[in-house]
């Protein structure tokens, strides 16, 4: 299973002119490639005066290394325009999202460099747009112990960058923490060590989070 990997959070736009050409950059979260294909017919339906509606995608595939990746000119000179916009998101470490680069003809010329410089700009501009997520491998994990080691507990779980999930403070307290896969050793070792083992923790589920 891939421990990381960086997506972005929700859908984003951005745009600019480029000698009267017009570039809307258009970016959205996808996890399938159906997902991906969707956003792309609906860009094209809602800009369908528009002269290029250029795409490019990364999809991440559960099981294997290596990601769906697509691109396409929509009728750009070959290689100008859909590379462009793929090459952008892999240089930014990006999956699991599409981009839309929508173009409206100025009447201006902008040659196969200008055309690839407008289109990596474009692209550029929609991941700026939106907010980066780094996706990582997290477990969920219950404690639960007496009042009296609180006050330690919580004093350490800073120091791994841990998310308290939720609280439950009843006869005993009762904690449920979020922890990247990477600091769960040295955690529970240094817990274990705190607490003369008097805390075991609970391994409740692993999954992906937001977490750096």
């Amino acid at each position: 299973m891939e421990r990381e990997y960086k997506t972005i959070a929700a859908y984003a736009q951005d745009e600019f002119i480029e000698k009267k050409s017009r570039f809307i950059g258009s970016i959205l979260p996808c996890k399938t490639e159906l997902e991906a294909l969707d956003f792309i017919e609906q860009k094209r339906k809602q800009y369908w005066d528009a002269t290029h509606n250029v795409y490019a995608y990364i999809i991440r595939q559960p099981g294997t290394p290596t990601p769906i990746k697509r691109s396409s000119d929509d009728g750009e000179p070959q290689g100008t325009a859909g590379h462009p916009v793929l090459d952008v998101l892999e240089k930014e470490g990006l999956t699991d999202l599409c981009v839309v680069a929508t173009r409206y003809f100025g009447g201006v010329m902008l040659g196969a460099g200008g055309l690839v410089r407008a289109y990596s700009h474009t692209s550029k501009i929609a991941v700026d747009a939106a907010e980066i997520l780094n996706m990582s491998i997290c477990k969920l994990y219950q404690l639960e112990f007496d009042y009296h080691l609180y006050g330690k507990i919580s004093y350490i779980l800073p120091n791994y960058q841990t998310r308290i999930e939720s609280s439950d403070f009843g006869e005993s307290v009762k904690m449920k923490i979020s922890i990247r896969y990477d600091r769960t050793e040295r955690f529970l070792k240094e817990l274990t060590e705190l607490t003369n083992g008097q805390v075991i923790p609970i391994e409740i589920l692993e999954q992906y989070e937001n977490m750096k």
